[in-house]
């Protein structure tokens, strides 16, 4: 039986949880916040929020879903990268991985999600792995899969491990709160400047790990 509307029912209230559990997970983590927590940040009864979601792990798996359009968009763009000229594929797919969630990270509307995303991923546990499997375990196999099409010489598995690491190192970009006092204040973090820095550091990592193995030269015999 669908539950009967509270008296005060408001979209506006519904998307004030769904904000609020975003921002409180990206900040403390998934087992660091009550949904009392997220009721008084969003200014509501705590009983709205079971109304409107469930339990926690139901909120939880809600702010994926509302989000799930952008994961079609990064792999339609991987796919548009695989179309480029053939010097410049690897690079393409690279910020085809990279540039969108830097978009994101810095707007106001996914800041908080796309926090959220580098923190579960860092520490993700048994109640959250099954979303972060659901939407992003079929993302990683398509740029998997890319990075094994364009160096098809090295193993799969290597490719593998080579995404992880071109991932270790966008999350931590996108967390990083050191480089303004690593530089000595030469720059400043989320600075949109260390985007193609970081595209051409992971390309490079990337060639270096995962060489085009050279033609070995037969000796020629004097006669």
């Amino acid at each position: 039986m669908p539950r009967p509307a509270p008296p005060a029912d408001r979209p506006d209230r519904k998307q004030a949880i769904l904000l609020a559990a975003e921002r409180l997970f990206a900040e403390h983590g998934y087992h660091g916040v009550s949904l009392r927590q997220i009721a008084d940040g969003a200014g509501v009864p705590l009983a709205l929020v079971g109304y409107y979601y469930g339990q926690k792990h139901e909120l939880f798996q809600a702010i994926f879903d509302h989000w799930g359009d952008t994961i079609e968009e990064r792999v339609a763009g991987l796919r548009v990268a695989l179309q480029a000229p053939e010097r410049q594929r690897l690079q393409r797919v690279v910020a085809a991985f990279v540039e969108p969630v830097l978009r994101m990270r810095a707007s106001p509307e996914g800041e908080y999600y796309a926090l959220l995303v580098a923190r579960e991923l860092y520490h993700a546990r048994e109640d959250t792995d099954h979303v972060l499997r659901t939407w992003f375990d079929p993302l990683a196999h398509a740029f998997i899969d890319a990075l094994h099409e364009l160096l098809p010489h090295a193993s799969r598995g290597r490719a593998a491990w080579c995404y992880q690491f071109m991932l270790g190192a966008l999350l931590h970009h996108m967390s990083d709160n050191r480089i303004e006092r690593l530089s000595r204040g030469e720059v400043r973090g989320r600075d949109d400047a260390a985007r193609q820095l970081l595209i051409d550091f992971i390309v490079g990592g990337l060639r270096a790990a995962l060489p085009r193995p050279t033609a070995s030269r037969t000796p020629r015999r004097h006669a």
